[in-house]
């Protein structure tokens, strides 16, 4: 009898640790999620740019890695903390049982509970809208703040100076801006396509039902980024600076790469009109590895220091391709195949065993 109990208390002690532990996780991935999308609130504030960057720098300064060294810490570690901590976290969460989640995972189920049947954007749970309104938010909020920070700037005197007219300085001013609203919804793009992350079941999403962000998130992307070059295009033209479009400096932003990666950008968004994806999935799904020269002309375009802004997503991105290619390197057996009345084609494999 005594065993049993030791053995009964030693159990409930285990459990009650671990319950322990899940909640200490939740926390700290909850703060520093919370710390990582306060810095991309403050990015555009003048708080950030006069104060918080000098300070930020000075404190994580480094010989060896330099600018790309702070914004690494500050805009991709945390993201990469999560995700290796978020491992852990389900990981410790599926050994130990749905009990001992307890009200947090009733909480949590209720939140992924469809809201929304019937409509353009198809089915919503209450957090999946309550995470499509914040990004709304953030973005709208970006760019009011960039460019109220950035026309604040601009006078008639200082047009003068640039030798440009007012609209014209404004219209420059946009431009950038629209460019730097558009870099901070490109950090979110590769979220949803990452499966084998753990960053989606930690916020209760799948990599089936997050493929609508994605998508969403690329017609925004290639909105600014498309406005973005017109706007310049239409300054350059207006001011008799077209030449600029072939400027291709070692140093800074390379117009020429931007051009590229804009054009890349614009035939992956064409083939995904609906009317092509749905009669030619094949020119669809090879026209979008057209990423890979996105990412390229895109990091040589703004250069490896403002590509860390948009780092861990693509990071994760990458290794999320790299577990599939060693997966898909696994021989399956197929056991029958037939075609169905609907000229569709079923086909049965065996269960691989591990």
């Amino acid at each position: 009898m005594d065993v049993i109990l030791s053995s009964s208390f030693k159990k409930h002690g285990a459990e009650k640790l671990t319950r322990v532990w899940l909640w200490a996780m939740r926390v700290v991935l909850v703060v520093v999620f919370m710390g990582w999308l306060m810095m991309w609130i403050m990015l555009p504030t003048k708080t950030y740019t006069n104060k918080w960057n000098a300070m930020i720098t000075k404190a994580t300064d480094s010989t060896f890695l330099g600018r790309q060294g702070t914004r690494t810490l500050v805009f991709a570690f945390p993201i990469l903390f999560i995700a290796v901590g978020g491992c852990l976290y389900l990981h410790l969460l599926q050994i130990s049982g749905e009990r001992n989640s307890g009200g947090f995972s009733r909480r949590l189920n209720a939140w992924r509970r469809p809201v929304l049947v019937r409509g353009p954007l198809g089915v919503l749970s209450a957090m999946e809208i309550a995470f499509s309104l914040q990004f709304l938010a953030l973005v709208i909020w970006a760019l009011s703040v960039y460019i109220s920070v950035g026309f604040s700037k601009i006078n008639s005197k200082t047009a003068a100076k640039d030798g440009v007219k007012l609209w014209q300085a404004k219209l420059l001013d946009s431009a950038l801006r629209l460019g730097l609203v558009g870099n901070i919804c490109c950090a979110f793009l590769f979220f949803p396509v990452t499966r084998s992350s753990s960053l989606l079941p930690l916020i209760g999403l799948t990599s089936e039902s997050s493929i609508k962000y994605h998508i969403w998130l690329g017609h925004l992307v290639m909105t600014l980024f498309s406005a973005h070059g017109l706007c310049f295009i239409v300054a350059w033209a207006s001011t008799g600076q077209i030449s600029q479009m072939l400027k291709w400096d070692a140093i800074g932003v390379s117009n020429v790469a931007g051009e590229l990666a804009l054009l890349s950008g614009m035939a992956m968004w064409v083939m995904t009109v609906p009317r092509i994806r749905r009669r030619m999935f094949e020119l669809f799904f090879y026209s979008h590895q057209l990423y890979v020269l996105f990412l390229f002309f895109y990091l040589l375009h703004v250069g490896i220091a403002f590509f860390c802004y948009i780092l861990p997503g693509v990071y994760l991105f990458l290794v999320d391709r790299f577990l599939r290619f060693l997966q898909s390197r696994q021989r399956v057996k197929l056991v029958s195949a037939r075609l169905l009345p609907s000229e569709s084609v079923e086909l049965n494999f065996a269960k691989a065993h591990r």
